[in-house]
């Protein structure tokens, strides 16, 4: 099978990039051919690209781009060239240009789309107006003439139903995986802690995302303040790149006087995030929007208590697992999941035991995999 992933393929992405690496190399363990089709700027950081596959980075078109993601003439270039050339194109995410461009060409390829969590209330409330028009020049047609729509859990089901008035008969529930094996060996302890400043008796609360709004850093942030309030223990570190939220956070930690006890360190990769995972007393994600969130998953593949509000995707599984503390989207939760994860070692570890448990059983890469290249020869089968 000749596979073609959509996909803007950069560390700054986040997880996609990472669902893309893991499925691809299971798909050429396999015997299949991947090749990753990337809009990109110059200077970007791409992602690893997994032994065999082919990565095919096409240059942004400014500045059109920065109106309509991922805008490129060149990606549009590429697919009028090559696109007969793939058994399937699997498009990942909505609302940009590389969403739209293959159904542009007339072509008989099957594609699939990845939902990526887009169209939940928040992501559709966010920039409402760019959505509803997008969606009434083409984004309820493109839904409705792929040929399977992927979701990671029912809440996705939910959205799409709701998005297009009904449910689609070519919907499939996968959910994002995880290789365990990539976090059973992690950098010594005290690494990250000494490179960055952080005492080895302070506890360290992990954030790792892209700096935006929909991460629930305006809830997080005078969160961690007011735990502050009460308990002097504790530094928050603020790991990714900058997406729109970075001034906001720095003025915060300028207002309140914590530049000692909230660090941003940017964007963590390879062996340097893996140190952070290590060195992380607890790590944190208040989002109020993801699909599949990869980055809880890996904290917790790395053994890290995790506090994560229940639009990470998955927070029926961990309702069954108690495998998180699970907050509600205000500050004043998030401040009090702080207070009882932090104050209560025997709590934390029963949490992490429990998230290893979940991942082994459900998500382990391999066996997720395979649900996808399975979904992918029913729809060639078709």
């Amino acid at each position: 099978m000749r596979i073609l992933n959509i996909c803007a393929y950069t560390w700054a992405i986040g997880g996609p990039a990472r669902i893309i690496y893991d499925h691809t190399t299971e798909a050429i363990k396999d015997g299949h051919q991947v090749t990753i089709l990337s809009p990109m700027t110059p200077g970007e950081k791409m992602y690893d690209v997994p032994e065999g596959a082919t990565l095919v980075p096409c240059r942004r078109t400014t500045p059109i781009s920065y109106v309509y993601r991922e805008f490129s003439l060149d990606l549009y270039a590429y697919l009028k060239n090559h696109i007969q050339e793939f058994d399937i194109i699997h498009i990942h995410g909505i609302w940009h240009f590389g969403s739209l461009a293959p159904f542009l060409i007339k072509n008989d390829v099957p594609k699939v789309i990845t939902i990526h969590g887009l169209l939940d209330r928040w992501a559709i409330g966010h920039s409402r107006w760019k959505k509803e028009l997008v969606s009434f020049l083409y984004q309820k047609n493109v839904l409705a003439k792929a040929d399977l729509i992927q979701v990671n859990n029912t809440d996705e089901v939910e959205d799409v139903t709701r998005y297009l008035g009904h449910e689609p008969k070519n919907l499939v529930i996968i959910p994002n995986g995880m290789r365990m094996e990539e976090f059973a060996q992690l950098p010594p302890r005290q690494f990250f802690r000494t490179q960055f400043g952080i005492s080895p008796t302070t506890k360290m609360v992990l954030f790792m995302g892209r700096l935006n709004i929909k991460k629930g850093l305006s809830l997080l942030l005078p969160a961690f303040a007011h735990y502050l309030k009460s308990h002097s223990d504790a530094v928050l570190v603020l790991a990714g790149p900058d997406d729109g939220y970075q001034e906001e956070t720095e003025s915060f930690i300028a207002e309140h006087d914590l530049a000692d006890r909230i660090k941003l360190v940017g964007m963590l990769t390879d062996s340097v995030k893996k140190a952070a995972l290590a060195d992380a007393d607890l790590f944190i994600l208040p989002s109020y929007s993801e699909g599949f969130s990869i980055a809880v998953l890996e904290a917790m593949a790395a053994g890290v208590p995790t506090l994560v509000s229940d639009r990470v995707g998955f927070g029926d599984y961990i309702q069954q697992y108690d495998a998180a503390y699970l907050t509600a989207l205000t500050a004043e939760e998030i401040q009090v999941g702080l207070s009882t994860m932090l104050q209560d070692e025997n709590r934390r570890i029963r949490v992490k035991e429990n998230a290893l448990s979940m991942l082994k059983q459900n998500f382990d890469i391999a066996q997720v995999a395979r649900q996808l290249l399975a979904a992918y020869t029913s729809v060639l089968k078709k």
